[in-house]
Parts: C-alpha cells; sequence; structure tokens
C-alpha cells in the first residue's frame, strides 16, 4: 500500500522544507549533488528538499531554516552543503527513495525525513540517538512520542505541525449552533445545517478524512495514560487494531451515509483546491487542513467571515491531529559529530524561537510560544494542554498515515467498515510477521 500515498506525506504531512517540497528531478540519485573540495571549514552535508538560498540573487528572502543553520555555521566556524532531490510529477524516485538510497550508501551527514522514512530507519538502526542533545531536553512529549524507535528519539523536527477542522463561525452563530466538541455534536450540527439548505455540511478531499478516523479512535490512546503500553499491545498483536479504529471508521460511514460529505465528489479532490472554494463562499461551513493554511492569504489566511481552527470530534473534545517529520542524523556519516553539534544549535531555544516568530508555527520546544493568528487559538490551546492524537507515530509497527489514508478511500468508494477494519488487521499481521 506504500509508494502512491508519499505524494500526500510529502505535500501536507511535514510542515516547513517538506511542505515546500517534493519530488522534482534528477535521475541520477545516486550521485553527490555539491562537491566540498576548496572548502576549509569542517563541512556537514546536508540532504533535504530544498537548496540554499543564492546570495548574489538579490533581494532574497532567506528561510527561517536557514537562519538556524547560519547560527550553527557562524558558533562552530564550520559549513554545511546542501544537496536536494525532487522528482518531477512522481514518475521518478520520490524524495523518500533516494533518502534512503543515500543514506544506505552513507552519502550524507544530516538528512530532513518523512515519518515512514524516519519509521524504517529507526527500525534499521541507521539514525543517531539524538536524545543526548542539549536541546532535546526541552521538547514537547509530543515530539518524543512520535519518533522514538526502540527506545531511541532519532529525528527532531523544527516545527510540530497540526490538522484541524476550520469552521465559519459565522454560519455556525447564523444557527445557533456550539462549534462541535463531541461526535453527536457534530452531527446535530450538520443536520441543522443541511436542513437549512447547506446540502454539503463538511467539505472534503481524498486526503484528510482519515483524521476523523484517527481523533475518534485514538484519543483514548494517547491521552487516557499508558500510550506506550497500548502502543506495544498493537505491536504485539495484543490489541487488534479493528478494535481501535471501529468507533471511527463508523463515525465515518454514517457522515457519508447521511450526505454530510459528498464522498464520490471529495474522491475527485485534491486537497484545498477541490473544497477550498465553496468554504471560502462560505457555501460549506467546515473544511478540514493543515495549520499553515490560517497563515496563508493564498489559501484561508484571509476569508471573508470569522473563521475558527478547532480539533476534530471525539469523546475528550476537540481533538488536534499531529504528524511529524524531522532531522535525522546517519550514523555511519562522515562528519556525524560535527552534524549533532549543528543540529543541537539549530534546535536550541534561541534557534527555535527564530524559527517560530518567521514560520508562526508550533515549535518542537516546550519553552517557545507561538505567537498565533486568532483563528488558530482555539486548536493552538488544546495542543498547549498536551490534548493530542498523533496521525503518525514512528514506533507504530504498522505505519499509520498513509495507510489509513487510502483504507479510507475505499470507504469513500464504497466499502464496508468491516471491510476496512480487515484491511488494517492485515497489515498488522504483516506486521508481525517481521522479525
Amino acid at each position: 500500500m506504500k509508494g502512491n500515498w508519499k505524494r500526500r506525506i510529502f505535500t501536507f504531512v511535514a510542515g516547513g522544507m517538506l511542505f515546500a517540497m517534493m519530488a522534482c528531478g534528477k535521475k541520477d540519485s545516486g550521485i553527490n549533488l555539491m562537491e566540498n573540495e576548496g572548502s576549509e571549514k569542517p563541512v556537514v552535508n546536508f540532504f533535504g528538499p530544498l537548496g540554499r538560498s543564492d546570495p548574489q540573487s538579490g533581494n532574497v528572502s532567506v528561510s527561517a531554516q536557514e537562519q538556524t543553520v547560519k547560527m550553527a555555521e557562524e558558533q562552530l566556524g564550520s559549513k554545511m552543503e546542501y544537496r536536494t532531490y525532487m522528482a518531477e510529477d512522481y514518475t521518478e524516485k520520490t524524495y523518500d527513495d533516494v533518502a534512503l538510497e543515500r543514506i544506505h550508501n552513507n552519502m550524507d551527514d544530516l538528512y530532513l525525513l518523512n515519518p515512514d522514512t524516519i519509521q524504517i530507519l529507526g527500525r534499521e538502526g541507521l539514525l543517531e540517538d539524538l536524545s543526548g542533545l542539549e536541546s532535546a531536553a526541552n521538547l514537547r512529549e509530543v515530539v518524543k512520542t512520535a519518533n522514538t524507535v526502540d527506545g531511541k528519539l532519532v529525528a527532531i523536527p523544527q516545527e510540530v505541525v497540526a490538522y484541524g477542522l476550520f469552521v465559519n463561525q459565522d454560519l455556525f452563530e447564523q444557527y445557533q449552533l456550539d462549534l462541535p466538541e463531541t461526535p453527536e455534536d457534530f452531527l446535530e450540527c450538520c443536520r441543522v445545517f443541511q436542513e437549512n439548505g447547506i446540502e454539503t455540511p463538511v467539505g472534503a478531499n481524498r486526503w484528510w478524512l482519515e483524521c476523523f478516523v484517527l481523533a475518534l479512535s485514538y484519543g483514548e490512546l494517547y491521552n487516557g495514560g499508558d500510550t506506550q503500553a497500548k502502543v506495544q499491545a498493537l505491536n504485539s498483536g495484543e490489541i487488534r487494531y479493528s478494535d481501535i479504529l471501529r468507533p471511527g471508521f463508523t463515525f465515518l460511514k454514517e457522515m457519508i451515509d447521511l450526505g454530510y460529505i459528498d464522498a464520490e465528489t471529495a474522491l475527485t479532490y485534491e486537497a484545498i483546491d477541490g473544497e477550498g472554494p465553496d468554504f471560502l463562499a462560505q457555501k460549506t461551513p467546515m473544511v478540514m487542513a493543515y495549520w499553515a493554511a490560517a497563515n496563508s492569504d493564498a489559501l484561508y489566511g484571509n476569508p471573508d467571515f470569522n473563521m475558527k481552527v478547532i480539533g476534530f470530534p471525539s469523546s475528550q473534545g476537540q481533538m488536534p491531529v499531529i504528524s511529524i517529520s524531522g532531522y535525522g542524523i546517519n550514523v555511519n556519516g562522515e562528519r556525524r559529530k560535527e552534524a549533532m553539534e549543528m543540529l543541537d544549535i539549530m534546535l536550541s531555544d534561541e534557534a527555535l524561537k527564530r524559527y517560530t516568530e518567521i514560520n508562526r508555527v508550533i515549535s518542537p520546544s516546550k519553552n517557545v510560544d507561538v505567537d498565533c493568528v486568532d483563528a488558530l487559538k482555539p486548536l493552538n490551546q488544546r495542543i498547549n494542554e498536551g490534548i493530542y492524537v498523533l496521525g503518525s507515530n514512528a514506533n507504530m509497527k504498522v505505519e499509520q498515515w498513509g495507510n489509513l489514508c487510502l483504507i479510507v478511500r475505499k470507504l469513500m468508494d464504497g466499502a464496508s467498515v468491516d471491510a476496512c477494519l480487515e484491511e488494517m488487521d492485515r497489515l498488522q499481521e504483516e506486521s508481525l510477521a517481521q522479525p
């Protein structure tokens, strides 16, 4: 089930650089794209989706990530060389494929990785344990939980990417509705909207409906205590995924059957491009999107109505869904020691404060707050309270985000809840057969 969903991972799961990237291309992924000759400074080779800004190009806006790199270079007297890959139209190898090849061949020191790649490389023992970094002591628990494999913290991001429900609060007030907390609240709001002529209360696309499944199904796992024990029970087969995921799939199927989501149309939509225009035109009161969409005027950052971003409905109330990418260091990298030192500075509170101020995102450090727009404050409050579910968790043997996306598509295309749950159980059986 892998492969086909990687575009989604690239475009929407990761934030910052991974959000902007992805696969454009060069076929010769096995060559070094930048040489180190002529440099007297220690050089750390970084493989990521974007190259460095050209200082000769004039009025260049230096990215937040580059500013943190510059801080590390200045403090250490070293240099970071950028090596990049993008694959056109995903007809060639994906960024993930090339990253795996390069680390397997010890071609770089530092990598920016997507969740599934972090999981693979962590299990192969090819990523350094970053828990000893000074900056790691400041991390939010969500980061540690998401990127810990076999007891080792193998990747750390510069931002935490959260997904939420974007709602037109003016329409809710027009029909005297409170913003929904529970699944029952949500269905009632949809009923009222539909009875008042709003044919499709929830605008959807083919990528993000699994957020409902994750929020409803994993709320207790991540917020009820003993998370690690429950994850291990899933990894061992003691708990079946079908038992945990049934409430989420059942709820989503009910929304589809009641016509609150137009599943047939949603299957044809790319994220935001499809459902976005109706939401901005106030024809649809609710859509799903990631945090940064509320910051961009080109997306949902400048609507003609009062917009709020809240968590998805769950038994624990409004539930954010979080997915985390991260920087990882090759255990066999030639400059892994220097890479560790540079990354520690890039992830320091000083550097993350600068990064967060520029990009207005959630910091992985518990000491750095984001000055978010008003629309995002409800979602941010829940995350600060430690209330969330993970859409990606490298410690789970069954990859969640991409697999659930594809299985939810089957539900949208008419599959039964039981058939979808059987598919997740099949994936669990495959994971149990692996050494």
